[in-house]
């Protein structure tokens, strides 16, 4: 009964978001800009020296694992508004599920990462980049995309609920974002890195899901890129997607349990 109310109220929740979403398009700017910017720098400024054509191919995986990391900002940011609105205690004085009103949060925001999903697979396709896999690939590796965007919004959910104020939950939201992101193999092979950061690359979530969305999609490295050796380069999409799991495991319990005290007060 507790999962089915949870369930209930993220819906109500969820939907109350995406209208405000709706309401207020220019939300999406970031969602929809920071992607086609990435794209076009790393391809035009950088892509020549990196194998131009070959690694525009290479690309694209990386730019959607970057962006859904990137998106969990937003859950962050918006969850931290809420709860400086005074939004946030209206709903706890109803007689809502405590597990909804993160759940509601972080569903709805899987709208801005579908968007920039498609955002980055058109702008892909505008310079070059094209999946030779199957449909059902493609539609797997989007389905990945989209649980690895939920997973991460769980860390940008506990993230404004320890901040509690837009500005802090803005700054610490990003903070996190750019070792991440970049001491991965999402723009270059993990095995590229200096020695002391292949290991952290290689064993990174990021790099699954860059990994494992190339591999959906049929997309390979430029030639003289070096292979990724190890286990999680030898299976991505399990690695990722155990890696999905075990985010939501592990912040989605802190992130309610840090509602449930900021409550108790």
């Amino acid at each position: 009964m507790r999962a089915l109310r949870a369930l209930g109220d993220g819906g109500v929740i969820a939907r109350r978001n995406l209208i405000g979403l709706r309401r207020t398009p220019g939300a999406l700017v970031t969602g929809i800009a920071q992607p086609i910017l990435f794209v076009l720098i790393l391809a035009f400024v950088f892509g020549g020296a990196l194998g131009g054509d070959q690694y525009r191919e290479f690309l694209i995986g990386g730019i959607l694992a970057q962006t859904l990391t990137f998106n969990s900002s937003f859950t962050a940011v918006y969850l931290a508004k809420d709860l400086q609105s005074g939004l946030i205690d209206r709903f706890r004085a109803l007689p809502m599920s405590r597990v909804g009103v993160i759940l509601g949060r972080t569903v709805s925001d899987l709208a801005t990462s579908a968007i920039s999903v498609l955002v980055i697979l058109v702008c892909g396709l505008a310079i070059g980049w094209r999946p030779t896999s199957g449909i059902g690939s493609i539609l797997l590796t989007c389905a990945l995309l989209m649980l690895f965007a939920f997973a991460v919004s769980w860390v940008g959910a506990l993230i404004a609920l320890t901040a509690r104020s837009v500005e802090v939950a803005q700054s610490v939201g990003l903070l996190w974002l750019f070792p991440v992101c970049f001491v991965s193999g999402a723009f270059v092979s993990a095995d590229m890195l200096p020695s002391a950061l292949q290991a952290v690359a290689r064993w990174n979530p990021v790099t699954a899901v860059a990994t494992a969305a190339r591999e959906g999609f049929g997309n390979s490295a430029p030639a003289g890129f070096v292979a990724p050796g190890g286990w999680p380069a030898d299976h991505p999409a399990l690695y990722a997607t155990l890696c999905c799991i075990a985010l939501i495991a592990v912040f989605a319990p802190l992130a309610v349990v840090r509602y449930r005290s900021i409550g108790r007060r």
